[in-house]
């Protein structure tokens, strides 16, 4: 059994290269093989939000704080809320983040295939975003 105490991991800044705005990513867990699950909590200050991207087995998000947004390519985006969870379906190109006014955070929970858990994709433009 392992256990890892909270404040013993750093957090980090998300990388601009894949988010807009502000975000931090505090890691959780990533469980050693053959468990694939991965996690992690993030938090996106107002208008910040990840780029397009997919996962190759999926994603779930439980929201714990504030008011985001997600959305799936072709879909319209949707506000979530403390307590929802969402599926990410494998490989649907999606985003997500906190609205214009109200930072938000959730876990993030996916699992890797051949060691890799997301593919980054192109950022959400500010159209996108406030459409």
């Amino acid at each position: 059994m392992e256990i890892k105490r909270n404040g013993t991991q750093p957090s980090g800044k998300g990388p601009e290269e894949y988010f807009t705005g502000t975000v931090r990513v505090d890691p959780l867990f990533e469980s050693p093989d053959p468990a694939r699950a991965r996690g992690g909590s993030v938090t996106f200050e107002p208008g910040a939000r990840s780029a397009w991207h997919t996962h190759p087995l999926g994603q779930t998000l439980i929201v714990t704080s504030g008011c985001g947004w997600v959305q799936s390519e072709g879909q319209p985006k949707v506000e979530i809320r403390p307590g929802d969870v969402v599926w990410c379906p494998p490989n649907e190109k999606h985003w997500h983040g906190a609205t214009p006014t109200t930072a938000m955070t959730h876990i993030a929970i996916q699992e890797a295939l051949d060691g890799k858990v997301v593919e980054w994709m192109e950022k959400v433009s500010d159209e996108q975003y406030q459409a």
